[in-house]
């Protein structure tokens, strides 16, 4: 088959959608498995979350760094190496026999998974015109995102009930082989020609700033806010990325050429929005997942089917909001979104200690899918739109790592702030029911805040007359698509 025919454009988003998926999935999967590779692997209770951290330290760290490189190396080709590595460290991670050995397998996963993720959202963009075309692929881009998520914890809770934890991770490896294996016919082989000077500084500096703020901020509730290593590491982390400033300003062939991505005053305001949107729905799933299994007493199987109506509400949404942005444009569309997000948060803020399901789980959870669909549709949409071919995989790598970074922080901020309330209900003498209640009710309070401060900036940043234009020029067909390289 052509990779330019029309079907098979659709069937390369397929692929790549899936991929995308398994990548999101990857993030959570592990949550509900937590306990078993703890017993199995005699993790300690302080080291057991490094599971999780490992894997969003480095996919957070790189994915600047991922997105530049599909650029100049080749977009397919930096899909294909980060899928094999993803499988081969998933392959790795389930065949563990010891703690360390499955941290470090989780570690590669995620550089594995910086560097197929923002070439994937790279080649969705130089494939689909700009416009209705491109929308309706975001449609399905953003509906992947929105519920991978919770179809990993949905997954995660069967797989471990029935098969292993093990399990949790070798799910990856034939996903992973048979894309690898698509990829060359499906694909387009798309980069910037010309162009082979790599800024190694810039690299260097970025990613390590990066990777040093995350970890930071992971680790910030167990070594504390206002501890040494917290506010040193976050120090370092600042100075670092000042410094990428400095160098990218200087060379000749940036990683990031300032202002240049930057003078699109729509591609500001939607990676601010990105963190904070992140902040939000990181948050929401972690504070849910607890709810369920430590005050409702849920098991973890029964925790993944509860979250099966919000996946779904998700890919519904994300569906619908692909025709809504074409009408009525991106900004829109983004601030209804966030809105609708927040009013879910305050909602899931009014759990009972002895409440239920229906009514303090799944009304507000469908809620929340409405706006999150809406949002990751077309926040995604936003952050390509008038964008160069040639910065496409920068694009991709930004709006990635500021949701990988907002993620990071909104966990970090609201598990402080629900640890501080559960520990003043429990010192007074309430039952550990109701201390975690009322601490998680303040978590979502604090979301919601954060989503609504995310419709602000993005109500401001956001360009209007941008998001106006877009939605008129696709009514109207004019668009065109990228060009890619065959």
């Amino acid at each position: 088959m052509s990779p330019s025919s029309s079907t098979n454009k659709w069937l390369a988003l397929a692929l790549l959608a899936a991929a995308q998926f398994v990548v999101v999935l990857d993030a959570s999967i592990v949550n509900v498995a937590l306990p078993s590779i703890g017993a199995d692997l005699h993790f300690s209770q302080d080291d057991l979350s490094w599971v999780v951290n490992a894997y969003v330290l480095v996919f957070g760290g790189f994915l600047l760094l991922g997105g530049r490189l599909a650029d100049l190396l080749g977009r397919r080709r930096l899909f294909i190496v980060g899928l094999v590595l993803f499988a081969a460290a998933s392959l790795a991670g389930g065949l563990a026999t010891s703690a360390g050995w499955l941290v470090a397998a989780r570690a590669v996963q995620g550089l594995g998974a910086a560097l197929l993720s923002p070439a994937a959202l790279s080649l969705v963009t130089v494939m689909f015109a700009e416009g209705s075309e491109r929308n309706k692929a975001m449609g399905v881009w953003g509906a992947v995102a929105g519920s991978g998520g919770a179809v990993g914890v949905l997954l995660g809770g069967m797989l471990t009930e029935w098969a292993g934890w093990e399990w949790v991770l070798f799910v990856n490896v034939p996903i992973g082989i048979v894309a690898a294996m698509l990829a060359p016919r499906l694909l387009y082989e798309s980069r910037n020609e010309g162009e082979r000077h790599f800024d190694i500084a810039g690299a260097v500096t970025i990613t390590a700033g990066l990777s040093l703020l995350v970890y930071a901020l992971v680790d910030a509730n167990d070594a504390g806010w206002a501890s040494t290593q917290t506010l040193g590491l976050g120090a370092i982390a600042v100075a670092l990325i000042a410094a990428f400033y400095v160098i990218e300003r200087r060379q000749e062939a940036p990683l990031v050429p300032f202002p240049g991505i930057f003078r699109i005053r729509t591609i500001t305001g939607i990676n601010v929005s990105a963190v904070l949107i992140a902040a939000a729905l990181f948050s929401m799933f972690f504070f849910i997942s607890l709810y369920m299994q430590n005050v409702l007493g849920f098991s973890a199987l029964e925790a993944g089917l509860a979250y099966l109506p919000l996946a779904v509400g998700i890919i519904v949404s994300a569906g619908a909001s692909a025709g809504l942005v074409t009408r009525f444009g991106f900004k829109p569309v983004l601030v209804t979104g966030l809105v609708i997000t927040a009013v879910g948060l305050v909602w899931f803020s009014q759990i009972d200690a002895d409440g239920s399901y229906v009514a303090d789980v799944l009304f507000p959870s469908l809620l929340a899918a409405v706006g999150l669909g809406l949002a990751f549709v077309s926040m995604t949409v936003a952050a390509v739109s008038g964008v160069e071919t040639h910065e496409t995989g920068l694009a991709s790598g930004l709006i990635n790592t500021s949701q990988q970074i907002g993620g990071a922080l909104g966990l970090a901020i609201l598990a402080t702030v629900a640890n501080s309330k559960i520990d003043d209900v429990a010192a007074s003498g309430a039952s550990q029911a109701v201390a975690m209640t009322e601490g998680f009710q303040n978590a979502f309070l604090v979301g919601a805040g954060m989503a609504i401060v995310g419709a602000i900036m993005a109500t401001i940043l956001v360009s209007s007359r941008a998001s106006r234009e877009h939605a008129e020029a696709a009514q109207r067909g004019e668009l065109e698509p990228a060009a890619a390289v065959a």
